[in-house]
């Protein structure tokens, strides 16, 4: 107990002294914090010091600005001031021209005054003169009156020895009128026979006017229409050259044509020994490659998949012989490798993967049969390779692309003469039995229509090799809209279920079959052709 004691007691001094430690710690720390917030005080009064002077600062800007400003006004009012100042000077410069100029005028018009005034006087002693000589004049006149009167006098004289004279011509003139009388009733006889001449004068004259103007025109006429009938016989002349040279060029026009239609001919021939070699080549590449190829897509990793981050599964070989056809699998530690024809990686997209089965799509427009088969585990991508996502161009699969390609190249080949009629028919294998995916309702879309409800599908071959089933459902489409349309319609009766690897997989195995019919209207040829995907 005293050893217990003992340690408890220097336990509590232990504790003691660790407690003045602290209680000094506490007081270092609260003389730190008083002096932090001294220090804080004294910032925060600096900072609204220095705010106020900034203020103030900013007051006195604002003063010199204002007294820059009323300085501006006042130099600028000067300036004004200036500027009348000068305006009034040269106002008063011109006045004072003027008035030089009105001096110079008044001058000019007193010499001109001056030199009137000694005119006038002039005019003065002129009219003195004239004065003294019209006194003259005068007296002259009336020494001419005077002499007048006298000749008055004698000319009275004269004028009644003419009055008798005239009197006696007043008779004679009395007889005189009474011979013109009988003078002009003699002449209105002759008139009146002359009238009558005159008339029939005119007449004749109007009658040999007419006459010459009818010959005027007539000749008029003839002149015409021997001008015209030269005129003919030029145009007779020019169209029988005209007729001649085209008639050669007729000939060489006929000649030319039948050249260009037998060079015609001989390119048609051309283009379909062309085509025939195009196949025939194309095929054979196709062959050298393989009539039966098998490509490996791989999808990325995904988080159901229970891979650790760390572990690498796939490798893909970088060898010259294996590269873009090999594939190394790691399980359990050992590797496994594998080579196709072709090794799709997961960075490959949807138009990587359709380039490489493109030309399998131009073997079934040449009239091969061409099938594409996709084949994997539910969840393993078959449907996103085959179909795509609906909406997002970018990941359109094998069978939109392989549909636009076909109905593309039948437009361009339109014009050599081919003409291509298109049949789509869909069906699906469930539980080993053959649905008709293009006979539902379109009320509902997994259930049958009533006249479908006992069909009995098989698969039968033909002499020719070729594969199809018994009273499946067969649509003529003639655009790429059309077959997609009817891809959803088959989309929507599919058998659907939830699996562990994927939300809502299919539940069968599809099949997507299009025929194509061609024939060239041109050269003849019939070609018949099956492209099916699955």
């Amino acid at each position: 107990m005293k050893e217990k004691e003992e340690e408890l007691n220097s336990i509590i001094m232990e504790l003691r002294k660790k407690l003045e430690a602290l209680q000094e710690k506490f007081t270092k720390e609260g003389l730190d914090k008083l002096e932090a917030l001294d220090s804080l005080a004294r910032e925060k009064d600096s900072k609204v010091a220095a705010e106020r002077l900034q203020a103030s600062l900013s007051e006195e800007l604002k003063r010199t600005q204002q007294d820059s400003a009323s300085a501006n006004q006042k130099i600028q009012s000067l300036n004004d001031m200036y500027k009348r100042l000068q305006e009034y000077n040269t106002s008063l410069q011109q006045y004072n021209t003027r008035l030089q100029s009105e001096f110079a005028a008044t001058n000019e018009m007193l010499k001109r005054v001056e030199k009137e005034k000694a005119a006038v006087v002039e005019n003065l002693s002129t009219l003195s003169g004239h004065y003294t000589s019209l006194q003259e004049q005068l007296t002259s006149s009336r020494v001419l009156q005077d002499e007048a009167i006298k000749q008055k006098e004698a000319l009275g004289n004269e004028v009644v020895c003419l009055r008798g004279d005239l009197q006696q011509a007043r008779d004679d003139r009395d007889c005189w009128l009474l011979r013109v009388q009988t003078l002009s009733a003699e002449v209105e006889r002759y008139k009146e026979c002359t009238g009558k001449s005159f008339a029939e004068l005119d007449n004749l004259t109007v009658k040999s006017k007419e006459l010459e103007s009818t010959c005027l025109s007539q000749s008029e006429q003839i002149r015409r229409l021997l001008e015209q009938l030269a005129f003919a016989e030029k145009k007779l002349q020019l169209s029988d050259v005209s007729a001649m040279e085209t008639k050669i060029q007729f000939e060489e026009q006929k000649a030319l044509l039948l050249d260009l239609k037998s060079r015609l001919a001989d390119a048609e021939l051309k283009i379909v020994e062309g085509e025939k070699v195009r196949k025939k080549l194309h095929n054979t590449i196709l062959e050298l490659k393989g009539n039966i190829r098998v490509f490996c897509r791989v999808r990325p990793l995904l988080s159901d998949d229970d891979v650790g981050t760390d572990a690498k599964v796939i490798s893909f070989p970088t060898a010259m012989d294996a590269l873009n056809r090999g594939i190394d699998l790691i399980q359990n530690g050992q590797k496994h490798s594998f080579t196709f024809d072709k090794v799709l990686t997961p960075e490959a997209s949807q138009e990587d993967v359709f380039v490489e089965i493109s030309q399998l799509v131009q073997s079934a427009l040449d009239g091969y049969q061409v099938c594409i088969f996709a084949y994997g585990q539910t969840g393993s991508g078959k449907t996103f390779t085959m179909m795509g996502k609906p909406g997002i161009p970018d990941q359109k699969g094998l069978i939109p692309r392989s549909l636009e390609q076909v109905f593309e190249t039948r437009q361009t080949l339109q014009s050599q003469g081919w003409k291509y009629e298109m049949q789509v028919s869909m069906l699906e294998i469930y539980n080993e039995t053959i649905r008709d995916l293009l006979a539902t309702n379109r009320l509902g879309f997994d259930a049958p229509r009533a006249e479908n409800m006992g069909k009995q599908y098989a698969i039968k071959h033909d002499a020719n090799g070729n594969t199809h089933v018994s009273d499946l459902t067969v649509v003529d489409v003639h655009s790429s809209k059309e077959v997609s349309y009817l891809l959803e319609l088959a989309a929507h009766s599919r058998s659907v279920g939830k699996t562990q690897m994927n939300e809502q997989s299919s539940r069968s195995h599809f099949v997507f079959t299009l025929r194509i019919f061609g024939i060239n209207e041109v050269n003849g040829p019939f070609l018949l052709s099956v492209a099916s995907w699955s």
